[in-house]
């Protein structure tokens, strides 16, 4: 029903700024939520950040807080996750998600997501 593509994933030296986009297509219903999560190997899928679609609200993982920036383009079903001050702990494989359907609140987890991006990896380094 939905399909998520994920780019903007690269290399980037510790202190750089990157944007990742999440372009959704498909049939959703009106009330959905886009979250981004990220998984390094060993590691568990770790919440970054999650928006609700219609009216913008979000929440952000403490971890992430103050640096990293959700928004969205309605007009082109884009998800964008802008991250600065890249430290190097955030390099993992960072995965879009959407819940169709929310409950009352922002979801950190996992299971709760209906559909998968394909992943983009980010690699900070000194």
């Amino acid at each position: 029903q939905v399909t998520l593509v994920e780019s903007g994933g690269r290399w980037v030296q510790a202190g750089g700024s990157l944007r990742l986009s999440c372009a959704a297509s498909g049939r959703t219903s009106t009330s959905v939520d886009m979250a981004w999560f990220r998984q390094t190997p060993g590691k568990a899928r770790e919440f970054v950040a999650a928006i609700r679609w219609s009216g913008g609200r979000t929440t952000y993982a403490d971890s992430v807080k103050g640096r990293f920036t959700l928004s969205r383009d309605t007009a082109e079903n884009t998800g964008y996750l802008q991250m600065n001050s890249l430290k190097l702990e955030d390099t993992a494989i960072y995965y879009c998600a959407l819940k169709d359907g929310p409950g009352w609140g922002l979801s950190e987890n996992a299971a709760r997501y209906d559909y998968w991006g394909q992943g983009t990896q980010v690699t900070v380094s000194l």
